[in-house]
C-alpha cells in the first residue's frame, strides 16, 4: 500500500491533553504536540499515574495515522459493484445526508424500521464516540438493537455471577503483590502498563506464572509458563481448587463471612483431581498441585486475567470459575491480591442519560447479535434492508467472514460506513462518510484497566470535511427531521451528560475542573482492598460460588467445565485436529493500524505459528506459504515453525484486512458463529483447523 514518509517536525508551538481512544485497558493519557496546525508528536503524559509518559509503538506513531495518504476526507458515494476495488465519487454532505435519509425512509415504509441496523463496537472507546448521540439517533429511529458481544460479553457475565461486576484489584497496587498469575493475557503486547507494574513488582520479589498455550512474549518474561490447552481454563481453575480444598490451603473465616454456596463448590471440586485436569488440559499433573500449592500459600497473591479466555464455548464459565478463586485462599484481604479482569464497573457513568433508550418505541425492537451479522444478513426474518457500520469493520473482523461478505454483497442492501479509511467493510459501502480521529474532537473516558477518568481534547481541526460520530449522527437526525431537544446537544453537553458527577466516586471533581486538569483519578482510596470487608455487589452481597443469577437463568450455578464445541476428543479433529486461535498481533490493534506501512513492514504477512512437530508431520517448512482450512473456508498464511506453540494448537496473528492478505481473505474465514455458553459472545478460539502447504504453482502473488 502506498505511504510517503511525514515531513521533519516542525518546532513545538503548544501541547493539548488528550486521551487514546483505542480498545485498551490502558487507556493512556497523551499529550499531543501542535505545531502550525499540524500534529507532529503524540507523547505519554508523564503526570498520569497509568501512562507514566509511555505509550505503546501504535500510538507513539500516531502522526503517520492522522496524515496517512489514504486518509478518507470527503463524503463518497459507490459508482461500481460492491467489493474489492470497488470505485466511489465525491459527493456533498447535503447530498450524502439526504441519499441516507430518503433510503431510510423508503425502508421504513416498506418494510419497518426493524429493517435498519446500527453495527459498532469499540473502535473508538471514548465515551461519546462509542455511545451517545449515535444511540440517541437509532432509538429515535426505531431501528433494530445491536447486542454487542464480539469481545467481552461472556466474559463479563460470568465474573458478575461470581463477584457482582467489573471490578478488581486497584492496578496501581499490583507492585505489592509476591505472587503474579497472567491468566490468558499476553500483557507485553495489549496491557503494557500493567506488565511495567509487574516487573517492578518482580524487582521487589515477586514471582511471575504465565497461563496461556502459547509461549507469548509476557511468557518468555515470567517465572513460569503453563501452556495449557485452548478452552480449557475452568477445567484448571477447578483442579486448583480441588488441591486448596484438599490440603485445606483455604480462609476458612473469609469464606464462612463473605461467600455462598461453599459446600457445593466443595463437592463439584472433588471431580477435578490433578490427574483428570492434567488430562483435560494437556499439562502435567504436577503443574497443578505447584501451582495450587503456591497460589494458596503466598500473600499477597493477584491474578490478572483478559477476555481471550472468553472466546470458547465455555468461555463465560470459565471466567466466573476464575473469579471465585481469590475468594477460597482470602487474596481479597489484601490490596495487592484478588482479580482484575476490568475496572470498568467503578465508574458512574450515566448511559441512559447520553443514550436516551426511552426514545425508543414500544415494542422494544429486536435484537441483532453482532456476531452472528453473516448469518442474520442471509436469513434473517424480516430481512435486514440497511446497515449503518461505525467503529467496527466488520467484514474483516467478524466470525465466519465468508457468510459475512455473502451478506454484505446483497444487491438489495443499502450500507452506510463512516471511517477514517476504505476498509474491506467500506469496499461493500454505498456511502462511504470520513470520520475524524482522535486529535480532532472531543471526549470524555473511562478506563477498563484503571481508576483514573480523562478528557481528549481536540488537538486540530477536522482534516477535508471529516466528523466526528456524534456530529455525524445530528447532522442525520436533522436530515430525518427529528425535532427533539437532545439532539442538538453539543459535545460539552454530552460530556456533563456522561458521569453522575453527584456520585462520591467524582467528589471534588466537576466536568469544568476535569477540562482544566485533563484527567483525575476516581475518589477511591489508594491502598485498600475493594471487598477485603465482603461487600460484594451480587445479590446475596456474598462471592457467589453458587451463583443465584445463573440458577434463576437455567444455568448451571456452580463452577464447571464446558469443553469447546470444536474439542480434540470430538470425531471433527480426526479431520481437523489443529486447534487454531487468533490473538493480535503485536502492531495491530483488532484492524486498527493494520494498513500502517510501518507496521505491515514489521508483520510482514499474515503468519500461522506451528509446532515443530505438526510441521514435519505434514511436511511443512519455516516461512513457507501455507493453507488453513475447515468447512467453514481457509485462509493462507506464512508458516513461522517455532516450540513457542504446543503441540497439536496454530496461532494466527490477526487481523488483517483481507485486502491486504495474500489470498483476499483472513483467519475469521474459518471461525465459527457458535456463541458462548452464557451472554452471547464469539468463539474464535474454539476452532479445529487442518495446515497444508500450498503448490508453488497455487500462489497467490503477496
Amino acid at each position: 500500500m502506498p505511504w510517503s514518509r511525514p515531513p521533519p517536525p516542525l518546532p513545538i508551538t503548544h501541547s493539548v491533553r488528550g486521551a487514546c481512544p483505542h480498545d485498551c485497558p490502558d487507556t493512556c493519557a497523551l499529550e499531543v504536540s501542535v505545531s502550525d496546525g499540524r500534529v507532529v508528536k503524540v507523547a505519554g503524559a508523564a503526570d498520569h499515574a497509568p501512562t507514566a509518559g509511555v505509550l505503546c509503538t501504535k500510538v507513539a506513531f500516531y502522526p503517520e495515522r492522522i496524515y496517512h495518504p489514504e486518509r478518507l476526507l470527503y463524503p463518497l458515494r459507490r459508482i461500481g459493484p460492491k467489493g474489492p476495488g470497488a470505485a466511489f465519487e465525491r459527493i456533498s454532505w447535503p447530498q450524502a445526508l439526504a441519499t441516507i435519509a430518503d433510503r431510510y425512509r423508503q425502508i421504513i415504509a416498506s418494510d419497518g424500521a426493524e429493517a435498519i441496523v446500527p453495527y459498532s463496537y469499540a473502535g473508538n472507546s471514548g465515551l461519546l464516540g462509542y455511545a451517545s448521540m449515535d444511540r440517541r439517533f437509532f432509538h429515535r429511529l426505531g431501528a433494530s438493537q445491536l447486542d454487542r458481544t464480539i469481545c467481552a460479553s461472556a466474559g463479563a457475565m460470568g465474573y458478575r455471577a461470581s463477584i457482582g461486576g467489573s471490578f478488581g484489584f486497584d492496578v496501581e497496587n499490583v507492585v505489592d503483590a509476591r505472587l503474579i498469575i497472567i491468566w490468558g493475557s499476553n500483557s507485553v503486547v495489549s496491557n503494557l502498563h500493567f506488565w511495567r507494574l509487574a516487573q517492578e513488582a518482580k524487582r521487589r520479589g515477586a514471582r511471575l506464572i504465565a497461563i496461556d498455550p502459547c509461549r507469548t512474549a509476557t511468557a518468555d518474561k515470567c517465572d513460569q509458563h503453563i501452556a495449557l490447552l485452548p478452552g480449557t481454563d475452568s477445567a484448571l481453575a477447578l483442579g486448583l481448587m480441588h488441591v486448596l480444598i484438599r490440603d485445606e490451603l483455604l480462609d476458612y473465616d473469609y469464606i464462612a463471612q463473605h461467600t455462598l454456596g461453599f459446600d457445593a463448590l466443595k463437592e463439584r471440586a472433588l471431580h477435578y483431581p490433578p490427574a483428570r485436569v492434567a488430562t483435560i488440559c494437556g499439562i502435567d499433573a504436577s503443574e497443578v498441585e505447584q501451582l495450587a500449592r503456591e497460589y494458596g500459600s503466598t500473600t499477597p497473591a493477584a491474578i490478572r486475567t483478559n477476555y481471550g479466555i472468553n472466546r470458547t464455548a465455555g468461555g463465560g464459565m470459565a471466567l466466573r470459575t476464575l473469579a471465585c478463586l481469590p475468594a477460597l485462599t482470602g487474596a481479597w484481604r489484601h490490596p495487592a491480591g484478588g482479580i482484575l479482569l476490568s475496572s470498568s464497573g467503578n465508574y458512574p457513568v450515566d448511559s441512559a442519560a447520553l443514550e436516551r433508550p426511552d426514545l425508543m418505541p414500544s415494542p422494544t425492537p429486536r435484537m441483532i447479535n453482532m456476531s452472528t451479522i453473516g448469518q442474520d444478513l442471509l436469513r434473517a426474518r424480516p430481512p435486514i434492508k440497511a446497515l449503518f457500520v461505525y467503529n467496527s469493520n466488520p467484514v474483516a473482523i467478524a466470525p465466519q467472514s465468508g457468510e459475512v461478505v455473502r451478506g454484505f454483497a446483497r444487491d438489495d442492501l443499502f450500507t452506510v460506513v463512516h471511517d477514517l479509511f476504505q476498509t474491506d467493510t467500506a469496499d461493500y459501502a454505498d456511502i462511504l462518510l470520513p470520520a475524524t480521529s482522535h486529535v480532532e474532537q472531543l471526549d470524555i473516558h473511562k478506563s477498563y484497566g484503571h481508576l483514573h477518568i480523562q478528557v481528549n481534547q481536540p488537538a486540530i481541526a477536522p482534516l477535508g470535511e471529516a466528523v466526528s460520530n456524534t456530529e455525524l449522527f445530528r447532522r442525520l437526525a436533522g436530515a430525518m427531521a427529528f425535532s427533539e431537544a437532545c439532539f442538538a446537544d453539543s459535545d460539552e453537553d454530552l460530556c456533563r451528560q456522561a458521569f453522575d458527577w453527584k456520585d462520591p466516586r467524582l467528589a471534588g471533581l466537576s466536568w469544568e475542573k476535569l477540562k482544566a486538569d485533563g484527567h483525575a483519578r476516581l475518589n477511591l482510596p489508594r491502598a485498600t482492598a475493594p471487598f477485603a470487608n465482603g461487600c460484594f455487589p451480587t445479590p446475596s452481597g456474598k462471592c457467589e460460588f453458587y451463583s443465584t443469577v445463573l440458577g434463576s437463568a437455567g444455568v448451571d450455578p456452580l463452577p464447571d467445565f464446558i469443553a469447546p464445541r470444536e474439542w480434540r476428543q470430538s470425531p471433527l479433529a480426526s479431520e481437523f485436529p489443529l486447534a487454531l486461535i487468533t490473538p493480535p498481533a503485536r502492531n495491530f490493534l483488532n484492524t486498527s493500524f493494520a494498513n500502517s506501512a510501518r507496521f505491515l513492514a514489521q508483520e510482514r504477512s499474515p503468519a500461522i505459528h506451528l509446532h515443530p512437530a505438526d510441521a514435519a508431520a505434514r511436511g511443512i517448512a519455516d516461512d513457507s506459504l501455507v493453507r488453513i482450512f475447515n468447512r467453514r473456508g481457509e485462509f493462507q498464511a506464512r508458516a513461522i515453525v517455532s516450540d513457542r506453540v504446543r503441540p497439536g494448537v496454530a496461532m494466527a496473528t490477526s487481523i488483517w484486512w483481507r485486502k491486504l492478505s495474500p489470498d483476499g481473505r483472513n483467519c475469521n474465514e474459518v471461525t465459527s458463529q457458535a456463541l458462548t455458553d452464557i451472554g452471547g459472545g464469539a468463539t474464535f478460539y474454539d476452532c479445529l483447523v487442518e495446515v497444508a502447504g500450498v503448490p508453488s504453482e497455487a500462489r497467490l502473488a503477496g
